[in-house]
């Protein structure tokens, strides 16, 4: 009869791979989160004739982007895919699929003209500028004589 040492603490190599091919990944790579759902950052600034929101969103471009107005709202979402191959020495071949979408809705408040918003998209920025509806906008300060 064998004798078989039991030692419940020892781990197995196959555990220790996995546990040093985890730390030795990009934490990224680890929990997939190059295909998370992400909402970018914005800053909404509002100004005496309009709002403007300003979006940080590198790496797209001005195609991907779709920007409406509805009931209210201004809705806005952007999605892009990129494809990746490699081949090694012939033998090994990898192929990763990456896809980015977002979707943010502002609620617009009525003094907004939605008839003429605009939006432009310049170096990883989207700028959606709101023009105020004439009676909303404040009126400039002016000094009054007296006669």
């Amino acid at each position: 009869m064998n004798m078989i040492n039991y030692r419940p603490l020892s781990t197995t190599k196959a555990f220790n791979q996995l546990f040093d091919n985890f730390f030795n990944q990009n934490l990224s790579n680890s929990i997939g989160a190059d295909s998370l759902i992400s909402h970018p950052s914005v800053n909404v600034v509002e100004s005496d004739n309009n709002f403007r929101i300003e979006l940080a969103a590198p790496g797209f471009e001005k195609e991907n982007f779709e920007l409406k107005v509805e009931r209210g709202y201004l809705k806005l979402s952007a999605s892009t895919s990129e494809k990746k191959e490699e081949v090694e020495e012939g033998k090994y071949k990898r192929r990763e699929f990456n896809y980015v979408s977002f979707s943010r809705s502002f609620q617009l408040p009525e003094s907004v003209d939605t008839e003429n918003v605009v939006a432009i998209y310049e170096k990883g920025i989207l700028v959606v500028t709101l023009p105020k509806k004439a009676e909303a906008q404040v009126e400039k300060s002016r000094l009054i004589e007296i006669k």
